[in-house]
């Protein structure tokens, strides 16, 4: 269940994040990402990462493999709870939330390439871990 609720709010934050880079925070689109970026937080919080640097991944990539995880979880609950707070009110002195969105989209597109290198290079099924098992088939 918990895998299945990862891979359904992996995919459910990329496409509001597209949307949002697209249109700005848009008050159900903005809400949807609040509730499945610190969904997806919260899932990992509890029951720990789900993925981890697999057997082909070696040297200084597999030591830093579950520190990048962090990262790109960290940056997804700080750019979602940021989307919350400006959604009730708040505002800060920091970058506009547009422009969250943008970075985030772009560490998304580094993990996203990084992971199609494992996938692809490494042959190690990087991919099979996060795809719902209906598009298997074709990876």
């Amino acid at each position: 269940m918990r895998r299945k609720a990862t891979i359904a709010l992996h995919w459910a934050n990329l496409v509001l994040l597209i949307l949002l880079v697209a249109g700005g925070p848009i008050p159900a689109l903005a809400w949807a990402f609040v509730l499945s970026g610190l969904g997806m937080c919260a899932i990992a919080i509890a029951g720990g990462l789900l993925n981890g640097p697999g057997p082909k991944l070696e040297g200084a990539l597999r030591t830093a493999h579950p520190w990048l995880s962090r990262g790109m979880y960290a940056a997804l609950a700080i750019v979602a709870a940021l989307t919350a707070w400006y959604m009730l009110g708040g505002r800060w002195a920091g970058p506009a939330l547009v422009d969250l969105y943008f970075y985030l989209i772009a560490a998304s597109s580094l993990h996203a390439i990084f992971h199609l290198w494992r996938h692809t290079a490494l042959g190690d099924g990087a991919l099979r871990r996060i795809t719902p098992k209906a598009l298997h088939s074709i990876l």
